[in-house]
């Protein structure tokens, strides 16, 4: 066993952990299709803000974890059944407000004027109300906390912030990237591409919403 003194984690662990995060963040879920489809319509900067948003929403997880591992109440199979189909909900509600038609006193622009703390919002309460980020944290990740190296907390703050770390630079690439697809589009080109990604974004929830039957099986990882 490697010695404890020289590695606060297990390092053995560290190539399949890395592997994980990387597949669970290239893996198309809610976070990547809210992210496409605001930087879309409003650009970069608004994805930007909804990326500090979402890495809020993950930060508030590992601290679930860390300061409540197993008496947390996230954890009960219920409160994960309530949190999926409240995220759901609010998955739909986002794709639908995506394509319904905004006012406007003047010629029709691309970018859609935004508040910055309102979109910041946006993306802590889109991460608090995705299962997949609460099964993580609450669920999959005391899994590789090994005994015999640094204490649990140590442990769960390493490996938790290793993974927002991947998280902001998986969802800042998929920012820019949609930001600079949409802007070599003309404006029929974005609508399109907008109205493609707010479907994508509803078929998302629709697959979270079926991922798992009921109360019962919430908690498997």
């Amino acid at each position: 066993m490697p010695d404890p003194s020289y590695w606060p984690v297990d390092p053995l662990i560290l190539p399949a952990f890395l592997l994980a995060m990387v597949l669970i963040e290239l893996t198309p879920g809610p976070n990547m299709g809210y992210l496409a489809l605001v930087s879309t319509a409003r650009g970069r900067k608004a994805g930007a803000l909804t990326v500090v948003g979402i890495t809020i929403g993950l930060s508030l997880y590992l601290a679930v974890s860390i300061y409540g591992l197993t008496g947390t109440p996230l954890a009960s199979p219920t409160v994960l059944w309530g949190l999926k189909w409240a995220g759901v909900g609010y998955m739909l509600w986002l794709a639908l407000e995506a394509v319904l038609p905004r006012r406007t006193t003047g010629p029709a622009v691309p970018i859609v004027p935004f508040a910055g703390g309102r979109q910041v919002l946006r993306g802590i309460i889109a991460n608090i109300l995705n299962p997949k980020a609460a099964l993580f944290y609450v669920v999959l990740l005391p899994g590789f906390i090994h005994s015999g190296f640094a204490s649990t907390r140590t442990q769960m703050t390493i490996l938790g912030g290793t993974h927002i770390l991947i998280s902001i630079v998986v969802h800042l690439s998929i920012v820019f990237g949609a930001d600079g697809a949409a802007a070599r589009l003309s404006a029929r080109g974005r609508n399109i591409m907008r109205w493609g990604l707010a479907f994508g974004l509803a078929a998302a929830a629709v697959w979270v919403a079926f991922a798992h039957g009921g109360p019962a099986e919430m908690s498997a990882p």
